[in-house]
């Protein structure tokens, strides 16, 4: 606890020096509490500048996804974040999270990993989560509302993500239908979206929302099959990201998307999805479950999510399920 009240001080002065003799008045700890709190940051990788007659200052913090990074740049949330468990390593945030929501997690509880073994996407697909390289992060919800508020829930946090990407980098992220951010037509994040509902009520028993968003790979971290189709922040932008400053706005944008689907204000995620979304007015193919592929033109993002395409005889159709692969996108080219 000392430890965490002397990180906030020293984050919250900046670049001003404070002495021992400061910081314990200003907390209510003795001299040797301050010390080892110190001592204690610094061998958790912070960096501690002290100097005689001026006193200690923070100047520099470690790219980790522990709960005093994310939380010294999350602030207050509603919801989401409340609870915040971080996690060096697990097979899967997602699975972690489900095994707990039926042990009774709280509301809007957030987990996080540095690593992830058995990381997954939609369709069962693993995908890779060296150490340090990603912020992967789950999220639990039981938003108090009917079943149909929740069908287009992985369209929204997507757009909520890119805002959140935006946030931090300055950079808006498009969406490829239905749930990939991507940058340079390179995949950046993925949304993988579990849900239970009760046997006998049919209710809703608990949503979690998965995360992975790459940060600070480079094309060797993706190899050889991934690094054409794949991209991370730091390539994109050609600097470092924090990744405890993305885990924070990842965590407040799904705690506004908790409250706007509890309004059931949808209108304005429509909106802006159609604005982000790289896939209109792209040809695509719509494959479909037994491997069939047909070609077709994305016309537009209806009310529900659902993409509207005209298929090469002119028809037109709506596509709410399956795999829609968009040309010039992820090696698809004819």
């Amino acid at each position: 606890m000392s430890r965490q009240k002397v990180l906030e001080l020293l984050r919250s002065c900046s670049e001003e020096h404070l002495s021992g003799e400061e910081i314990a008045q200003r907390l209510g700890l003795s001299r040797a509490a301050v010390w080892k709190a110190v001592d204690a940051l610094r061998r958790d990788g912070y960096t501690v500048e002290a100097k005689p007659g001026l006193g200690y200052c923070l100047t520099a913090a470690p790219d980790a996804l522990t709960e005093a990074e994310i939380r010294g740049f999350l602030g207050e949330t509603a919801v989401v974040g409340r609870e915040l468990v971080c996690l060096d390593s697990v097979d899967s945030t997602n699975t972690y999270l489900k095994k707990w929501a039926l042990s009774g997690a709280p509301d809007g509880t957030v987990v996080t990993a540095d690593c992830q073994s058995g990381g997954r996407g939609r369709m069962e697909r693993v995908f890779q989560n060296p150490k340090g390289k990603l912020v992967a992060l789950s999220a639990l919800m039981r938003p108090p509302v009917p079943l149909e508020r929740l069908t287009s829930i992985t369209a929204q946090t997507a757009v909520a993500l890119c805002g959140a990407v935006e946030e931090v980098c300055g950079v808006r992220p498009q969406i490829k239908w239905t749930n990939d951010l991507v940058i340079e037509k390179r995949k950046l994040c993925g949304i993988l979206t579990e849900m239970a509902l009760e046997g006998e009520s049919g209710k809703l028993q608990y949503l979690v929302i998965g995360i992975g968003l790459n940060v600070h790979q480079t094309p060797e971290d993706f190899g050889p099959e991934l690094a054409e189709i794949a991209v991370s922040l730091d390539m994109a932008l050609g600097r470092p990201v924090s990744r405890p400053a993305l885990a924070a706005a990842e965590i407040r944008a799904l705690d506004r998307l908790y409250a706007d689907i509890c309004r059931g204000d949808v209108a304005k995620y429509v909106e802006e999805y159609r604005r982000s979304c790289v896939t209109l007015g792209k040809t695509v193919q719509l494959i479909a479950a037994d491997g069939t592929r047909e070609t077709a033109r994305a016309l537009d993002i209806d009310d529900d999510f659902g993409l509207l395409v005209r298929l090469e005889d002119g028809t037109e159709r709506t596509v709410r399920t399956g795999e829609v692969s968009v040309r010039g996108m992820y090696g698809y080219v004819d």
